[in-house]
């Protein structure tokens, strides 16, 4: 019976990779992803600081200087998605951080990837993390809203809908998967329910303002 019971989990296991196998888009990641990569094992950090991990949005925040602490560690890569930061967990484990801010999901959705597909390799990521740096406090932020109509938005990021659904069950898990949840993304809207154009450049990436805003929302929850 055992190992009629091993094997069948064997066999779901086997389908479920099968089935989302076609999603996978490590083999075609931006050059720019293996670049940061490289760089990053090239680097000397001491363990048990603070690190953000995530996409473009996270990559273009000067940490450093926002949060007046040389010690902070960015780790976003412009163009990675939920299965590029899967794929380099062990160097976020590397790391030991003390905290741990993720923010992924946006180039996932540009990409028509299934939103259970992106929650799934978020809570993978979340595992693996609890399981290598059990010490580590894990801030899941809300993927950001977006804002169309503000000239050169590029439209295939318009996933409004997929967003909220996706938030909602990153918010759902956050007891559960013991992490905290931090919801940005009602921090960042206008009266018309998009990207408060206030903190954009091009409805989708952060200019100066909306990185001031980040910072704020997160000394205002006391999670730095």
């Amino acid at each position: 019976m055992k190992t009629l019971l091993l094997l069948v989990g064997i066999f779901l296991t086997t389908l479920a990779y099968a089935q989302k196998r076609p999603y996978d888009t490590i083999p075609n990641m931006p050059e720019h992803y293996w670049v940061r990569m490289e760089n990053f094992k090239k680097e000397s950090l001491l363990p048990g600081k603070t690190v953000f991990v995530g996409n473009s949005i996270t990559e273009g925040g000067n940490w450093k200087r926002l949060l007046k602490d040389s010690t902070i560690i960015n780790r976003g890569i412009s163009g990675d998605n939920s299965f590029g930061m899967v794929a380099r967990v062990g160097e976020i484990i590397k790391l030991k951080p003390s905290r741990l801010f993720i923010l992924i999901g946006t180039n996932d959705l540009s990409k028509n990837i299934p939103d259970e597909a992106i929650i799934e390799n978020i809570f993978n990521f979340i595992s693996k993390i609890k399981s290598g740096s059990p010490n580590t406090k894990i801030f899941v932020q809300s993927i950001l809203p977006v804002n169309e109509t503000i000239e050169k938005f590029p439209t295939q990021f318009n996933n409004g809908s997929h967003i909220l659904i996706i938030n909602d069950q990153l918010s759902r898990y956050a007891e559960r998967m013991r992490y905290t949840y931090v919801d940005l993304y009602g921090k960042f809207l206008d009266k018309q329910g998009r990207l408060d154009p206030a903190l954009t450049y091009d409805g989708l990436h952060l200019n100066a303002s909306g990185y001031q805003r980040w910072v704020e929302v997160l000394k205002s929850l006391k999670y730095l």
